[in-house]
């Protein structure tokens, strides 16, 4: 997309290295020289493309309590059985895997967290429509932890987009309230907009 071809080339190898191929392939997971389920279980399959500054998946998972639950822990089999289907295992704690392909499920945006496709925003906060997805999502964090914890990380998010929503909204107002004072320039008209279609300033 314009988005990523138009930024400098410093910007978009993290891109490039997973978005100019077919994304939908058993060996994005699956490594085409060791097509073992037991290999793609492992959350390290993941940080091929999730990692990055753009979407830091790995570093955030990485750096979390689960994620030094499993880097302390993967090398013992009575730990975390990657011979096991996914329907079958048992971890002391979760992967990449476990969550967003619960039960062995191949789509992985099924479990995601990402607030457009969770009914995070204030605009669709609480709709009908997402409280299927919610509750599938706090059922995930139910198998380890209680549905109340479960319940209030949602919440935590949900708190988390809605002061970053503001917070974006200042930010924009003060740089446009700039340009208006003859303080500052828009971007070019030809460059790349942002994330959500408008110019960015300089």
């Amino acid at each position: 997309c314009a988005w990523s071809i138009e930024r400098p080339p410093g910007d978009t190898p993290g891109c490039t290295f997973c978005h100019t191929s077919s994304e939908e392939r058993c060996s994005t997971c699956h490594q085409r020289h060791q097509f073992d389920p037991a290999v793609a279980r492992h959350s390290e399959q993941c940080k091929a493309c999730h990692c990055g500054k753009d979407h830091r998946d790995w570093e955030a998972y990485d750096i979390s309590i689960h994620g030094v639950v499993y880097q302390v822990n993967k090398w013992n089999p009575t730990e975390f059985d990657f011979s096991k289907k996914l329907s079958d295992a048992d971890y002391v704690g979760p992967t990449c895997q476990y969550c967003h392909m619960r039960g062995g499920h191949h789509n992985v945006q099924r479990l995601s967290t990402v607030y457009s496709s969770m009914g995070m925003s204030n605009a669709d906060r609480g709709a009908p429509l997402w409280k299927e997805k919610r509750d599938t999502w706090v059922s995930v964090c139910d198998d380890c932890h209680s549905p109340r914890f479960a319940r209030e990380n949602l919440q935590a998010m949900d708190e988390a987009c809605k002061d970053a929503g503001l917070k974006y909204t200042e930010t924009f107002k003060v740089a446009e309230n700039l340009m208006l004072d003859g303080m500052g320039e828009a971007m070019p008209k030809d460059l790349a907009p942002d994330w959500s279609g408008q110019h960015i300033w300089s």
